[in-house]
């Protein structure tokens, strides 16, 4: 057990994000979320929501340059509430917003996929990694 740790952040977890190097992305992926399709790395945290776990990952791994975030756009192309939770978990203003098959393709990319139990559709994150220590992290 460590101290000043979120307890979302499980050792498991934990040793990916710091595997991750500088620009390297992680998916804070919904229920919905076909993680196993596209990630060669996944790691399931049922029982959680994906504003949660992503600002569990924020307050260890600092935000690249931008684009730092990416969210699946709605089909309708409004914005949602667990959009708006995803962008301030992250500290991202203005998230770029994608369509859902680019979504996808930019996910393959991925270093990792975390699959929440969040049950809200659209409620998946794309975060790409900064540089540690770095004055603007």
């Amino acid at each position: 057990m460590l101290e000043g740790i979120n307890p979302l952040l499980t050792g498991e977890l934990l040793l990916h994000l710091d595997r991750m190097g500088h620009s390297d992305a992680v998916v804070i992926a919904d229920a919905h979320f076909p993680a196993w399709a596209v990630g060669a790395r996944v790691v399931d945290l049922p029982g959680t929501t994906t504003p949660a776990v992503l600002a569990a990952v924020r307050s260890v791994v600092p935000l690249d340059d931008a684009p730092a975030l990416d969210l699946m756009a709605s089909a309708g192309g409004e914005v949602l509430d667990v959009q708006r939770e995803l962008a301030a978990a992250a500290g991202v203003a203005d998230p770029r917003y994608v369509d859902r098959f680019e979504y996808y393709a930019l996910a393959k990319g991925a270093y990792l996929v975390v699959r929440t139990g969040e049950t809200r559709i659209y409620g998946n994150a794309l975060l790409r990694k900064g540089v540690v220590g770095h004055p603007s992290a």
